[in-house]
């Protein structure tokens, strides 16, 4: 299934499309089915404000990242550094209109930096073309980590167009190399559905997660809807059904 399909729907899966559309058949139902849209609309409602509502969206993002730490890498030794790319900043104006690694992708790369340098580890980065740009996430990830971070790459990966192909292609390039137990750098939020996906492909995986969900106090803003927490929402509902996505599959494969 191409790059463009898949997130076409997960579009319609994801908030706020999903809750939208939600809301718009309650509203429908008000001319048809009284008895139906009233509950519809209501429920719609108190997901969306849920969903934009930083205590709750935050408090879900963090049921993802329980059970995953900081590696220490004193104790945990791995043969080399796997950075997952985030996303791409687009025609950039202040890099000469050239696509740069995106925010999530540097958030991942700083991180992956400061474990090099502790660790002196080769680097690896993986990151494909999912929208057909000229240069790969894996390249713009590869500049960042040089020119910005003054960290060296070993290996660029830039093939796969998500998490899945993420790990198969970065196993068939670090087989050949003999190294089978890596570091794993990403988004704390999404390191279950990665770390998953490369022992499925055959690693061995040391988690070695970033940008973990912190707040600074509790108080009314944490309750009052904000577009930051429906981004967090989304994120959550991602990575929830591409969790299940991965089960189903693999019992699939085990008929």
């Amino acid at each position: 299934m191409s790059w463009f399909i898949t997130n076409v729907i997960a579009a319609f899966l994801l908030p706020p499309l999903s809750l939208l559309l939600m809301l718009a058949l309650g509203i429908v139902l008000l001319y048809r089915r009284r008895r139906f849209a009233r509950p519809l609309i209501l429920a719609a409602c108190a997901l969306l404000w849920i969903a934009a509502t930083p205590y709750f969206s935050g408090s879900a993002l963090r049921l993802l990242e329980t059970g995953t730490v900081v590696p220490d890498s004193a104790r945990q030794h791995a043969d080399a550094i796997v950075i997952l790319g985030g996303g791409t900043y687009f025609r950039a104006p202040e890099y000469a209109g050239q696509d740069t690694a995106g925010k999530l992708t540097l958030v991942r790369l700083r991180y992956g930096a400061k474990l090099q340098r502790e660790t002196g580890k080769p680097v690896l980065v993986t990151g494909g073309r999912p929208v057909g740009n000229s240069l790969s996430e894996a390249q713009q990830m590869r500049a960042a980590l040089e020119q910005d971070f003054r960290v060296p790459v070993r290996w660029t990966e830039d093939t796969s167009d998500n998490t899945f192909e993420n790990a198969r292609n970065s196993f068939r390039i670090l087989q050949q190399e003999g190294i089978r137990k890596i570091y794993l750098v990403t988004h704390a939020w999404h390191m279950p559905r990665s770390a998953e996906a490369f022992r499925r492909a055959g690693f061995e995986v040391v988690e070695a997660p970033t940008a973990f969900t912190t707040r600074y106090r509790t108080d009314l803003l944490a309750f009052l809807p904000s577009a930051e927490s429906l981004l967090d929402s989304k994120f959550f509902v991602h990575e929830v059904i591409g969790l299940l996505w991965y089960r189903v599959k693999s019992a699939i494969s085990d008929i």
